[in-house]
């Protein structure tokens, strides 16, 4: 019988299908069993109905349990994939739209910043109960692979209190690997059209890097091209790059100043930061409106509302859809498979992960989550050592980790007062409101999504109270009447197919289905080709014990043992 692996938050189409899939691209896993659980009964069903479609059509041994009892869908479970969002839409729109009454201006608001940090008080006490669940009911050493924003804070609350081995996973790391390609393509063939005989393609397999940080801000401190290291180029190379030059002016900027460039996105960076965003005529000269993720206020919010509604109006669609086949050819970047396939199969696997620092970045505090390059294997997850950061990047992750730390700590101990300094600390907070506004911001969240934090139920009356008292007394502070700096209408079902632009709502919200895209324009065979190379690579290092991977490893099969042997090395 094969594995079993647990999808809390199946209801989610983008991550669940596409996950499913990678794993079922391995024929080791052909046979996995797979358990979906949700509290959405109806989006439940329809994505069941969509991946066994998938599993029918590919005549694959492979089974799918759904269910709305989460313990039932654990049971036995040998991984489970966090990929839920902890009061839907309703809740992410007061992440957005609250802070906006205050002056501050999200793109994104899932990490940090107002947004974020609420957001982290919802999925905290959740992911403590996901955590329980698994270490009753589920595998020995079963292995919680967290796709869930705030990745970093989720991932420091299960590892830190849930007492459930995790990896906080992402793919912004990917994103900028392949940006970083198409600008020492751009560099490499400089004079050269791409039809002329002697145009050089460079695709990501040709870049090696080391990118390291916290997740969506990690920076690739190296950059390896044909034996040299580009990181002093790519500058020259992002200025004279006729996309990226207007779509990352943030993520450039930040290049100029500090001389390493940083993930996730240009809308993502702008507000981890307290520079970009905080004057409202000035924002829109670092952001670019052709898709949400360079800037767009609240644009994440904008097209995870228009994929909902194009999933559900045009499911039948989907399923009448002819899919391309279950396969090589079609499995993402994603790790979460890849870490799957290294640890039963004992192929090697190089990715970026988000664990707990451990001393792996040096400059960084030890309980810090950091996302780091790691290696795959039968023998769990190996974590090298990078060492120090550039004293900049490190400083401006230090902001971001004292953050994080006090929302988690906050999280779990229902502390208001905690939270609302954790908010306080935030950089790009910090540069528009005053503390007094950051009370009155945070009460006014607290209130407003009181049936998701239960924590605070012995808070909320006192907000609400302090609130009433500071508009009584013409105190208020949230008097601003704007949709903010940059921000597109919700466009319906119908406006989004008249646009020609059918799919923007679902692939511009699942990040993972652009980068397939912009992958499989790089060419497929090639990438194919090197990934088998680098894996030999790799799996040189691996024996070899690079950096302190042989010794953060204890040859367990699980990353819980390896996380083990982590602390007692």
């Amino acid at each position: 019988m094969g594995i079993k692996v647990a999808f809390i938050g199946a209801g989610s189409v983008g991550f669940t299908r596409r996950l499913m899939r990678d794993i079922l691209a391995v024929p080791e896993l052909s046979d996995t069993q797979f358990a979906f659980t949700d509290i959405s009964k109806r989006n439940l069903d329809m994505v069941t109905r969509l991946c066994r479609k998938d599993i029918r059509n590919n005549d694959l041994p492979a089974d799918i349990q759904a269910t709305t009892d989460r313990r039932r869908a654990l049971d036995g479970a040998d991984y489970v994939v966090n990929c839920t969002r902890i009061g839907g839409l309703e809740a992410f729109r007061g992440d957005i739209d609250i802070p906006l009454k205050y002056g501050v201006d999200q793109c994104v608001g899932d990490t940090l910043c107002a947004g974020g940090i609420l957001y982290g008080q919802r999925n905290v006490p959740c992911i403590l109960e996901f955590c329980k669940d698994i270490r009753e009911v589920a595998g020995d050493d079963a292995l919680l692979l967290n796709y869930a924003n705030p990745n970093a804070i989720n991932t420091w609350a299960a590892n830190t209190y849930g007492g459930v081995p995790t990896i906080g996973l992402c793919h912004g790391v990917q994103g900028g690997h392949k940006q970083l390609a198409d600008v020492i393509e751009l560099l490499v063939n400089e004079g050269r059209d791409a039809d002329d005989p002697n145009y050089v393609r460079v695709t990501p397999d040709d870049v090696d890097i080391i990118c390291a940080g916290i997740n969506h801000q990690t920076w690739y401190v190296q950059v390896l091209y044909d034996g040299q290291d580009w990181t002093d180029r790519l500058l020259e190379g992002f200025e004279k790059h006729p996309t990226f030059r207007k779509t990352e002016k943030v993520r450039i900027d930040v290049l100029r100043r500090f001389g390493y460039y940083s993930t996730e996105s240009n809308g993502h960076l702008s507000e981890y930061l307290p520079w970009y965003r905080k004057r409202p005529k000035e924002t829109r000269q670092w952001i670019s409106l052709d898709n949400w993720i360079n800037g767009e206020t609240g644009g994440y919010l904008r097209v995870c509302t228009e994929g909902r509604n194009w999933f559900q109006t045009d499911f039948p669609k989907w399923m009448a859809a002819d899919d391309p086949p279950i396969g090589p050819g079609d499995r993402s970047n994603e790790h979460g498979s890849h870490i799957i396939e290294g640890l039963e199969t004992g192929r090697v696997y190089r990715g970026h992960f988000n664990v707990p620092n451990d001393g792996c970045i040096t400059n960084l505090p030890d309980d810090s989550i950091v996302e780091v390059p790691g290696y795959v294997d039968h023998n769990g997850v190996s974590i090298p050592q990078v060492g120090d950061l550039p004293l900049a990047c490190a400083a401006t992750l230090s902001a971001s980790i004292n953050v994080q730390r006090m929302a988690v700590e906050a999280a779990v101990a229902g502390d208001a007062i905690l939270l609302k300094q954790a908010v306080l600390h935030d950089p790009l907070t910090a540069a528009v409101c005053t503390p007094e506004e950051v009370w009155q911001m945070v009460d006014e969240m607290l209130v407003a999504q009181a049936k998701w934090l239960p924590q605070y139920a012995d808070e909320i009356p006192a907000a609400k109270k302090r609130l009433a008292a500071a508009k009584r007394g013409k105190r208020y502070k949230g008097t601003w009447t704007w949709d903010g700096s940059a921000r597109l209408k919700v466009r319906s079902v119908q406006e989004l197919r008249d646009a020609g632009d059918k799919a923007r709502g679902v692939l511009d919200a699942d990040k993972a289905a652009a980068q397939r895209a912009a992958d499989a324009e790089s060419g497929k065979t090639k990438r194919t080709r090197r990934r088998k190379s680098s894996r030999k690579k790799a799996a040189k290092k691996s024996r070899t014990g690079r950096g302190k991977s042989a010794k953060k490893s204890s040859g367990a099969k699980r990353a819980k043992k390896s996380h083990s042997s982590r602390k007692k090395s």
